[in-house]
């Protein structure tokens, strides 16, 4: 299997009212810090402006398109990189801000960056109002936390191929590695089902000790799960009964702030 490499994206916001704060993702960079210069740096954004006109019916919808050529022609000379992420931070008057970056890691670059881009850039191609799903709601503040406590770029996926079979796509959340502990953290909502907190029960015990041997380190899982769920309800006591039997840490989703300080003081000790 390849290697993984380590990479860190950062999105661009549409901000055309900064007192209302309203904004639109329209891009996203995506490099790889510590490659001595010859690392992966490329950019991508939307191709659907249709978001940033319902914002901004004024928006300059081309000189935005054009930022994506400026950005891309900077990346391609190395030694400018830096340059580029201070300009863009300084620059634009806060019409384009940046997210906080965010690692994560890949063996193909330009298929995650591709991947990030739809997810993060693209309109879903569906008709009516998008239903954001449970567990995206509980990823969205588990994201939102770890921001806040500025630690995002060290709480990163953690995939399990390397503990299962070659291709296994699963992976862990968040993760992060402190003292012989490694910190996991996965969304799983029960509103719509409790298929996804049972397989969990069911997968985890056969990769925590696997993790545990080649890591030299003991895995903790934390299911993070929705706030308002209905506890009397047997279907929930039984999925929530099945990750406790296998030593998986409950939480809801309002106690993520609590969380990702204990993260914050772990990981700067």
């Amino acid at each position: 299997m390849a290697d993984r490499r380590q990479l860190e994206f950062f999105l661009l916001r549409y901000v055309p009212d900064a007192v209302k704060n309203e904004f639109v993702n329209i891009g996203l960079v995506m490099v790889e810090p510590g490659a001595n210069g010859d690392g992966f740096a490329d950019v991508r954004f939307t191709r659907d402006w249709r978001r940033v006109r319902c914002l901004d019916p004024q928006a300059d919808v081309d000189m935005l398109a054009a930022l994506e050529r400026d950005i891309r022609g900077q990346l391609a000379t190395t030694r400018e990189r830096e340059v580029l992420l201070r300009r863009l931070e300084d620059s634009f008057s806060n019409v384009i801000q940046l997210s906080p970056a965010k690692g994560c890691l890949a063996e193909d670059p330009v298929a995650e960056i591709e991947m990030m881009a739809s997810m993060y850039l693209e309109a879903a191609k569906v008709g009516g109002k998008r239903e954001v799903s449970g567990r995206q709601r509980i990823l969205a503040v588990m994201r939102d936390a770890f921001e806040q406590a500025r630690v995002a770029k060290f709480v990163l996926p953690v995939p399990v191929a390397t503990y299962t079979k070659p291709g296994d796509p699963f992976q862990f959340d968040f993760g992060y590695r402190v003292a012989g502990e490694i910190k996991l953290f996965h969304a799983v909502s029960l509103k719509a089902g409790v298929d996804s907190a049972v397989l969990l029960a069911a997968r985890y015990p056969r990769i925590a000790p696997v993790m545990s041997k080649v890591a030299g380190a003991a895995p903790m899982l934390t299911a993070v799960i929705d706030d308002d769920l209905d506890r009397a309800e047997e279907s929930i006591q039984f999925a929530l009964g099945m990750m406790e039997d296998e030593k998986i840490r409950i939480a809801v989703a309002a106690e993520m702030p609590m969380l990702a300080e204990v993260a914050r003081r772990e990981l700067r000790a």
